[in-house]
């Protein structure tokens, strides 16, 4: 139930557009291996795996499964399987009959298309539940038998398009340890659109993000966070920290003072961009030396947010020599994250730790 998956130089053109939704995007992925497009809304991400099912004809480019291109065939021919947003079940038929309908269209006798389907049943966690109306299903159950239905046609890729997106969050975690412990049974190649990078980073072995139709990094979603190829990377991946300056002998200079590359890193020589996360910077007490690995900055607290157990602080950077007053306006600004319980009020000063190994420059 696994293989390889790649595309090369896909495109797809609608009539009557002025651009590409889909613009020359490839990327591969391994058998096995689970890939999340994602992108905000008319990124194309839906359009690419439309195009990978077969049912958007892509204007140029190939769509190759086991090396074979598979981009002229019918849908039915491509040895996928899709599941969508909304389950898509058939009301006339029982759960395990919906399980089974693939094989029995297919022409398997019912009675061991039934047989068949019970295991998969099994397999998503709704053993016993074959004989029930699918009209006595919750939300949940129904994206169950969704998925099941899919896998019983055992595809060689497995499509999954924003399938968890109309459940509660309670929901969505359990659907996500659902895919987790059907990927450890049965290893699929899974390729699923999503626009929540936290359930790309939850279900995901990589990420291929899009933006206005082009790809813009295909990377694991460790270094998408943290070795970002561009500004918009880190913007559509939550980033909050951009701070201008020059890289000079593989340090950047800027207001916030220098940051040397961490060991192994090279960057560009000339004007770049500083980003790192926010959530790897340290808040500790005013005046505090950096320890190895890190940049001591000094700041003051700006603002402070609540964010549930969690308090996000904006940090105003200040003249270690003049002391700039808390929130003066042309004090470059800084982003970090506390427990909701630490008392540190606007106004306080305190100084922010950077780690150099979770700095990286882009162009700006």
């Amino acid at each position: 139930m696994s293989a390889s998956l790649s595309l090369d130089a896909l495109t797809k053109v609608f009539d009557d557009a002025s651009r590409p939704a889909v613009d020359a995007v490839s990327f591969s992925v391994a058998p096995g291996e689970c890939l999340a497009i994602l992108g905000p809304s008319g990124s194309g991400k839906s359009t690419v795996l439309r195009s990978i099912a077969g049912l958007d004809v892509p204007s140029a480019g190939r769509i190759l499964v086991d090396g074979a291109d598979v981009a002229g065939l019918a849908p039915e021919r491509r040895g996928m399987a899709m599941v969508f947003q909304r389950p898509l079940l058939f009301p006339h038929l029982s759960v395990l009959d919906n399980v089974a309908f693939a094989a029995t269209v297919a022409g398997q006798p019912k009675r061991e298309a039934r047989a068949d389907a019970t295991q998969f049943l099994e397999l998503v966690q709704l053993a016993g539940f074959g004989p029930r109306p699918v009209t006595a299903l919750s939300g949940g159950q129904e994206q169950r038998v969704a998925l099941a239905r899919a896998l019983a046609a055992r595809p060689r890729v497995l499509l999954l398009d924003e399938p968890f997106s109309a459940l509660d969050p309670e929901l969505r975690s359990d659907m996500h340890e659902l895919l987790a412990a059907i990927r450890a049974q049965v290893a699929p190649t899974v390729v699923m659109v999503t626009h929540d990078r936290d359930e790309a980073a939850i279900v995901a072995d990589r990420v291929a993000l899009l933006k206005g139709g082009r790809l813009l990094q295909h990377d694991t979603v460790e270094r998408l966070y943290t070795r970002p190829v561009s500004l918009d990377v880190a913007r559509l991946m939550g980033g909050r920290i951009e701070v201008p300056g020059t890289v000079r002998d593989g340090i950047h200079v800027s207001a916030i003072g220098e940051v040397p590359a961490a060991d192994g890193e090279t960057w560009a020589e000339g004007a770049g961009v500083l980003v790192v996360r926010h959530e790897a910077i340290q808040v500790v007490a005013a005046r505090a030396s950096a320890p190895e690995g890190f940049v001591a900055v000094d700041v003051v607290v700006a603002e402070r947010t609540p964010r549930g157990p969690r308090a996000e602080l904006a940090l105003a950077v200040t003249d270690q020599a003049a002391d700039a007053p808390a929130g003066s306006v042309d004090s470059p600004r800084l982003t970090a994250e506390v427990p909701a319980s630490r008392p540190l009020a606007i106004g306080e000063r305190a100084t922010a730790l950077i780690p150099r190994s979770a700095c990286t420059v882009v162009a700006g």
